[in-house]
């Protein structure tokens, strides 16, 4: 099975570069289906179609579905919810305020997600996911929710059965009931399924879509070094709507030198990772034939279920009382690299190429204690807070 996510800013056009990824996909023989987990669904405008909540064929080998949240919701977090509303209830937080308390920024997205761990029976799953801010806490929500869910619940099913007969003649607490616990073994069993399957760089990956404007690529170049942090492969960029080479008009000269510059500056901060590109088209991407358009300028007679680029672009871990980032540089001698940092900005010069990394807010603050360049590597590494203040 093969899994692909894509993710960009909103307006990017990441639901018709998704689309027209899963017609291809079909094209070629793949059983494939194409799935939203963003709850301003479009796949269903994008193909000019009314979908339901269920697998529906939408083409030869191609079914789409547009997950009906509430309903997943209730089947994978109900019972746990019913319980934290009755707990925040009895320390005073009025109910209707309490049920909203419940679910969590990027919980709805998420749980759609686990569709993916069900859906075996395809050979290729495109996931049209959040923006970019909504999908990076859905992608980190796995290892949140073990910190959150090992608080919340620390006694363990036995000893809350010991527990309730001493405390309730004594307190009005609600204590969580073996359905609560049974919900949450069965909702951490398929996070780790999930997580598993993600984090799977030979079946999943994530493609990320962007248009060459500034805060477009800002946002994505920190959507990009998360990815890294959170251990999912990222093996393509899209760079949509340039203007093309037959746009004449002088009105479009600084627009497409603004393109231009902008699009260096990609392909700056995302390499080794490959960019393809998506001209301006001259109609609006909406049905099935400028689907068909979209994908063979994107992936010609190439297969794009295949992997665009294997291994990580860089890698952030904690080593002691640092954080080490670690980009692989081969074919380079240490003389061949510098390093400057601007603000939340690293920007590295390996001999004639410049590669422009954004720090996540972790590393963003803190100083950094030394480079070294081994093994066709450079370690960068980053000194902690607590060493600083124990130091």
């Amino acid at each position: 099975m093969r899994v692909i996510l894509y993710t960009g800013k909103g307006g990017v056009g990441k639901t018709s570069v998704a689309a027209a990824t899963a017609l291809r996909s079909a094209e070629l023989g793949y059983k494939t289906i194409l799935l939203s987990t963003d709850s301003a669904h479009s796949i269903a405008d994008s193909f000019d179609i009314s979908l339901k909540s269920g697998p529906q064929p939408i083409a030869p080998n191609l079914w789409a579905q547009e997950t009906e949240t509430s309903r997943v919701t209730e089947q994978h977090w109900e019972t746990i919810q019913e319980w934290i509303t009755a707990l925040l209830s009895w320390r005073g937080m009025e109910e209707i305020v309490a049920d909203e308390m419940t679910i969590f920024p990027g919980m709805e997205e998420l749980i759609n997600l686990l569709y993916i761990i069900h859906y075996e029976e395809y050979d290729v799953i495109i996931v049209d996911c959040a923006p970019t801010g909504d999908t990076l806490r859905l992608l980190s929500f796995p290892e949140v929710s073990r910190w959150w869910i090992e608080k919340l619940f620390p006694i363990g099913r036995t000893a809350t059965s010991l527990a309730r007969p001493l405390i309730k003649p004594f307190s009005s607490i609600p204590l969580p009931g073996d359905r609560v616990f049974s919900s949450v073994e069965e909702l951490f069993a398929e996070l780790g399924k999930m997580r598993t399957l993600l984090t799977d760089g030979k079946r999943s990956s994530v493609r990320l879509v962007l248009t060459p404007e500034k805060m477009v690529i800002k946002e994505t170049q920190r959507t990009f070094t998360y990815l890294n942090l959170y251990g999912y492969l990222t093996d393509l960029i899209i760079c949509n709507r340039l203007f093309p080479d037959e746009i004449d008009d002088r009105y479009f000269d600084s627009w497409k030198e603004t393109q231009k510059r902008h699009y260096q500056v990609a392909e700056e901060s995302f390499t080794p990772i490959p960019i393809l590109s998506i001209p301006l088209l001259e109609r609006e991407v909406i049905g099935t034939p400028m689907l068909k358009v979209m994908a063979q300028i994107l992936f010609a007679d190439n297969d794009p279920t295949e992997f665009f680029f294997h291994g990580r672009a860089q890698e952030i871990e904690s080593e002691g009382d640092c954080y080490v980032l670690t980009l692989p540089l081969p074919f380079l001698t240490r003389e061949d690299i510098s390093l400057t940092r601007s603000g939340d900005e690293l920007i590295v010069l390996a001999g004639r190429y410049r590669r422009i990394i954004t720090l996540p807010k972790t590393l963003a603050g803190l100083p950094i204690r030394g480079a070294k360049f081994e093994e066709d590597k450079l370690r960068i590494r980053f000194e902690k807070m607590g060493a600083i203040d124990n130091g």
